[in-house]
């Protein structure tokens, strides 16, 4: 999956991320009725200040949100307690078995922003960078990336700081799911992770804490916490710029997604079409700048509002 998104970014390096190529959104019609939204809290915000200005457009409008994890955005959709069910990973094959045993046909996706799933340590942490590996020997109990030693203490690191203090999701988490597979490839978290209900709670804790380190989508940062650079090898490190996550050489790049429950040649309720319209517009993605994370390149966005029809 690393693979396949990498090589997309490197498709679309070229294209340039700006206002060009977004289209300005335009209510022909204003929509009336209501929706609901279960999953991701990375995207809980976003989805917020997304319905604040669709709402402008449309006053009647009402959509719930509700920001507890990834994992609960599947059976929402199945269910059908949500009709818009975000998501800041893939769904995994299983929960795409569990909608088409429900329904005879897969969920459709939308990637409706980037994001740079950044490590993080305190504001006055003097570190550098770490590679892959050093990130796994900090997080993870099994040490999959075969990094020599356990890193229980920054000592070990160079840092004159003392033990390492852990901050982290819970499993529910999307986030969690990605930072496990990637960095962590499919290891185990120590059992001394502070697992938190949600980003803010692990910027927050980490912010407090002279030895702490954690993780959460870019949205999420704040100036009271130091973004650490990253790279797979020692000393080769890259911060989480747009330009470093196009062309991959920031490793922690990924897409964040909404899905819907969309029979096939017919149409979503107009609440719910309406709405992914306005997110694939100038002001929809503008809103992604303004959330502290990255709109998705303007070549992708025929093929996706394509899916509508």
């Amino acid at each position: 999956m690393m693979k396949t998104l990498v090589c997309f970014l490197l498709l679309v390096m070229t294209t340039v991320v700006n206002a060009e190529g977004y289209k300005p959104y335009k209510a022909t019609t204003p929509v009336t009725g209501s929706a609901g939204a279960i999953g991701s809290d990375t995207l809980n915000n976003m989805m917020a200040l997304w319905l604040e200005t669709f709402q402008k457009f449309h006053p009647t409008v009402k959509i719930s949100i509700e920001g507890k994890g990834s994992s609960t955005a599947p059976p929402a959709l199945i269910e059908a307690t949500a009709q818009l069910a975000p998501m800041s990973r893939a769904m995994k094959n299983k929960e795409l078995d569990k909608f088409e045993e429900r329904y005879g046909y897969p969920p459709t996706q939308f990637r409706v922003a980037l994001d740079a799933l950044a490590i993080f340590v305190n504001k006055d942490n003097p570190i550098v960078g770490l590679t892959l590996q050093e990130a796994d020997a900090i997080f993870s109990i099994n040490r999959k990336r075969s990094y020599v030693e356990n890193i229980d203490d920054w000592n070990k690191l160079g840092i004159p700081l003392g033990r390492v203090s852990l901050y982290g999701r819970n499993s529910a988490s999307g986030t969690y799911g990605f930072f496990k597979k990637i960095v962590l490839q499919g290891g185990d978290f120590k059992s001394t992770v502070k697992e938190q209900p949600g980003s803010a709670s692990v910027v927050q804790g980490v912010s407090i804490d002279p030895n702490g380190i954690g993780y959460s989508g870019i949205g999420y940062i704040t100036s009271s916490i130091k973004i650490v650079p990253l790279g797979k090898k020692e000393g080769e490190y890259y911060d989480t710029s747009q330009e470093n996550v196009l062309n991959g050489k920031y490793p922690l790049g990924r897409f964040l997604y909404l899905y819907v429950n969309k029979p096939p040649n017919e149409k979503l309720s107009p609440v719910v079409e309406e709405f992914i319209r306005f997110i694939f517009s100038e002001e929809g993605q503008h809103i992604v700048d303004k959330d502290g994370y990255m709109r998705v390149p303007a070549s992708i966005i025929e093929g996706e509002l394509d899916k509508l029809n």
